[in-house]
C-alpha cells in the first residue's frame, strides 16, 4: 500500500486509511489478530443494537453522525472478509469440494435486522444536515443500500472460515445464496475512490468509506438469501472466500501447524546509575576544536495539512477536527517527501559538502542519524559514501537515536574529529510518511525531511562552535517502549504512547536544564551556561507538549523557536531543520549560541550547546506552491538509480 498519492485534483490521499490491508507477516496467533482487529474495527464501531438505541433516544444530532455510525458498523461487520479474503461469487456446482484454501462463510440471521434498518430509514430524513444536504443525501444513498440489505449477524463472526468440506459436514449453518450473479455489477474503481472530492473534508472521507463498503457486496443485494447447505442447487451462486494473498495463506498455515510462539521475558526493575553522567565540555576534554562548516536542509516536497488528515480519516479514528489537531499538537501542516529516504539524505549531503567547499577525498567520517531507514546492508552512511564518491573514510555508520539523533551525531563527529582531524559529515534524515499506516497519533505528528552538517576542525587558537554535548538513554521499560516501530499490535506501523513520551521528555528536559544551570558561562561572563544561551531550538516533538514541559522546567516560551507548525516532527532531522528555518526566517540573523535538546524513542535524549553562524547555513528555496496533479499515482518520483549493469553483475 502506498503511503500517499495525489489524486487528479492534486489532493493527498492515504489509501491505507480507507482500504484495509493488514501485515499478516507480523501476526502469528489468533490472539494477535484479535488485538489488531479490535483496535481497527471494533473499538470505535457501534453494533446494530447500539444504533437502534441511539435512534430511539434521539442521540443523533445530525445526518453525518448517523452515517458515520452506519459506516463504522459495516466495516466491523466485514472485519475479517475485508482484511483476509477475496469474495468470488461462484456457481455452487463449480465450487471445489476438497480444497483447503477455499472457504465458505457461515453466518446467522441479523437479530432484529428489519427493525434496525427501518429505524435508520425513518430517522435520517428527520435529522438536519451537518454541512451540505445534497452531498449527505448522496453518500447516505450508497451507505444505506449496503446497510439496508445486510442479512447476517456480525457479533460472533469467526476469523477462520470453514472449508467447503467442513461446511458440508455441518448439520446447521447458513451461507449466502444469490439466485444469479452479474460479473459486470457496477463497482467503484480504485481511481474512483482516490479521486473523490468534496468541499467538506469529513464528507470526503465518509464518501470514500461508502464506496469501499459498496464494493464489498458486488451483486444485487436485494436478492441475497441465507440458506443451509442442503438447500443449495448447482445453479445457485454462493460466495466462497479465498485468501487474499500469500501472507494470509501463510498465516492460516501457521495456525494449522500449531507452531509455538515466543514471548518476551518481563523487564527488570530499572535502577538509577551509580553516579550522574557528566556533560562533555568540548574545550576542556578535546584538543581538536570542532567548527560547523555547513548546515543544509531538504524539506519534504508535499504539504499534508490538517484538512488533508481529516479528508483521510480512517475508520479507526475518533472524530477530530483540523482545529483540534492544531490545538493538541501545535501543527497546522507537515511536509512529506515523494523521494525515498536515501535520496533525501543524499541531497542534503551533497548540498552540505558544496556549501562547505569540501570534496569527497577530504571527508574523515560519514554518520547518518535516522530511525526510519529500512536499509541494513549497506547502511545508509556507507551507501552515501558510494554515491558521493568517497573512496575511503575512517568511519561510516548509522546511528539510531531517534529524536536525539543530532546531539548523538554531533557527539560522535566531535570524537571522530580528534582521531582523524578531517571533516565529518553528519546527515539527519527521516521518512515517516510510509511507516505510519492508519495510526492517527503518528499521522498527526510526523513528517519527512533531511539535514546535513559538516563538522570540521577550527583554526588553531579559535573558539569551538560546539561548547557542550550530552547524551543519555534508557529509563523504565514503559518509557523505552513509548514509541515503537515496527509494532505487530498496530499492524507493524509506528505507534506513539503519549503519556509515556511526555514522562520521558519531562524527565530529560528537567535534567538538562539543571545541568546547564550548574555550569559556568563558557565565555567567562557572569551567570551560568543557561544564561549564555540566546535561543533554544528544541526537538520539534509536539509544540503544545514541549511548551508546557519547558515552562515547568522554568523556561519562558519566548526563548524557544518552533517550526513544527509547518514541518511536523521529523525526529532526528527536526533540530537541524528548525535551525535552518530559524536562519531563513531571520530569527538567527547573527552568530548566536543555541541550546538544542532532543528526546524521544527508546528513552534516548541529548543536547548540544553550540554557536550557529547564519553564514554557514545554506538556505533552501521554498517549494513551489500547490501540488502537481501529474505526479505518479503511486505517490513517488523515479529514483535516480535504475536496474543497471551493476545489478545484473550481482547474479553472474
Amino acid at each position: 500500500m502506498n503511503a500517499f498519492v495525489l489524486n487528479r485534483h492534486g489532493r493527498m490521499v492515504f489509501p491505507e486509511n480507507v482500504i484495509p490491508e493488514l501485515d499478516f507477516s507480523a501476526i502469528e496467533t489468533l490472539e494477535q489478530l484479535d488485538s489488531v482487529i479490535r483496535r481497527d474495527f471494533e473499538t470505535k464501531a457501534p453494533s446494530g443494537t447500539d444504533i437502534l438505541e441511539r435512534v430511539r433516544t434521539g442521540s443523533y444530532d445530525n445526518r453525518y453522525t448517523l452515517m458515520r455510525d452506519l459506516a463504522l458498523n459495516l466495516f466491523w461487520a466485514n472485519r475479517f472478509s475485508i482484511t483476509m479474503y477475496d469474495k468470488r461469487p461462484t456457481r455452487w456446482g463449480d465450487v471445489p469440494r476438497t480444497r483447503s484454501d477455499v472457504f465458505m462463510p457461515v453466518v446467522g440471521p441479523w437479530e432484529e435486522g428489519e427493525t434496525k434498518v427501518a429505524a435508520v430509514e425513518a430517522a435520517y430524513p428527520t435529522l438536519p444536515a451537518r454541512w451540505d444536504a445534497d452531498v449527505e443525501d448522496r453518500i447516505f444513498g450508497v451507505l444505506f443500500d449496503v446497510f439496508g440489505h445486510r442479512k447476517h449477524h456480525a457479533t460472533t463472526l469467526p476469523a477462520l472460515k470453514p472449508t467447503v468440506a467442513e461446511f458440508l459436514e455441518r448439520s446447521e449453518g447458513l451461507t449466502f445464496r444469490l439466485p444469479d450473479y452479474d460479473p459486470d455489477y457496477p463497482v467503484y474503481d480504485y481511481t474512483d475512490i482516490l479521486d473523490v472530492s468534496e468541499d467538506v473534508p469529513e464528507l470526503e472521507a465518509l464518501h470514500r468509506w461508502a464506496m469501499v463498503l459498496h464494493n464489498q457486496y458486488p451483486w444485487d443485494r436485494a436478492k441475497v438469501e441465507l440458506v443451509e447447505a442442503s438447500q443449495l442447487r448447482d445453479d445457485d451462486f454462493v460466495v466462497p472466500f479465498h485468501p487474499r494473498d500469500a501472507q494470509v495463506r501463510a498465516f492460516l498455515r501457521r495456525l494449522q501447524s500449531g507452531a509455538p510462539t515466543r514471548s518476551a521475558a518481563p523487564p527488570r526493575e530499572s535502577r538509577q546509575p551509580v553516579r550522574p553522567f557528566p556533560e562533555i565540555d568540548v574545550r576542556r576534554q578535546f584538543t581538536v576544536m570542532p567548527r560547523i562548516e555547513a548546515l543544509t536542509a531538504v524539506h519534504g516536497d508535499q504539504v499534508c495539512s490538517n484538512d488533508d488528515l481529516i479528508r483521510n480519516t480512517a475508520y479507526n479514528w475518533s472524530p477530530m477536527s483540523a482545529d483540534e489537531i492544531r490545538t493538541k499538537t501545535g501543527i497546522e501542516e507537515r511536509k512529506y517527501s515523494s523521494l525515498p529516504l536515501e535520496e533525501l539524505a543524499l541531497r542534503a549531503a551533497e548540498a552540505a559538502l558544496d556549501k562547505a567547499g569540501r570534496g569527497p577525498e577530504e571527508i574523515g567520517g560519514v554518520l547518518v542519524c535516522t530511525c526510519t531507514s529500512s536499509r541494513l546492508i549497506p547502511s545508509v552512511a556507507t551507501y552515501l559514501c558510494g554515491q558521493l564518491g568517497i573512496y575511503q573514510t575512517h568511519a561510516a555508520y548509522d546511528i539510531i537515536a531517534a529524536c536525539a539523533g543530532m546531539p548523538y551525531g554531533l557527539a560522535e563527529a566531535t570524537r571522530i574529529l580528534q582521531e582523524v582531524r578531517r571533516p565529518v559529515l553528519v546527515v539527519c534524515v527521516e521518512k515517516f510518511s510510509d511507516k505510519i499506516g492508519n495510526v492517527r497519533t503518528s499521522r498527526m505528528i510526523f513528517g519527512d525531511g533531511a539535514a546535513a552538517v559538516v563538522v570540521g576542525e577550527a583554526p588553531e587558537g579559535t573558539e569551538p562552535d560546539i561548547d557542550f554535548l550530552q547524551t543519555y538513554a534508557s529509563g523504565p521499560a514503559s518509557e523505552v517502549n513509548s514509541i515503537i516501530w515496527p509494532n505487530p499490535e498496530f499492524d507493524n506501523n509506528i505507534t506513539v504512547f503519549g503519556p509515556q513520551v511526555k514522562a520521558l521528555a519531562g524527565r530529560y528536559l528537567a535534567q538538562m536544564i539543571e545541568e546547564l544551570g550548574a555550569l559556568p558561562h563558557p565565555d567567562g561572563g557572569s551567570g551560568t551556561l543557561l544564561d549564555a544561551v540566546e535561543l533554544i531550538v528544541p526537538h520539534q516533538a509536539n509544540k503544545t507538549m514541549v511548551t508546557q514541559l519547558a515552562e515547568r522546567a522554568g523556561l519562558s516560551p519566548d526563548r524557544l523557536y518552533f517550526n513544527i507548525e509547518r514541518v511536523g516532527n521529523a525526529s532526528a532531522a527536526s533540530i537541524p531543520l528548525a535551525i535552518h528555518d530559524a536562519v531563513r526566517d531571520g530569527v538567527i540573523a547573527r552568530p548566536q549560541r543555541i541550546f538544542a535538546p532532543g528526546f524521544g524513542a527508546g528513552a534516548v535524549a541529548g543536547y548540544a550547546v553550540m554557536r550557529i553562524d547564519p553564514a554557514v547555513v545554506a538556505i533552501q528555496a521554498p517549494p513551489s506552491a500547490g501540488r502537481d496533479p501529474q505526479q505518479h499515482a503511486d505517490g513517488g518520483v523515479p529514483d535516480r538509480s535504475t536496474v543497471s549493469d551493476d545489478m545484473q553483475q550481482a547474479f553472474t
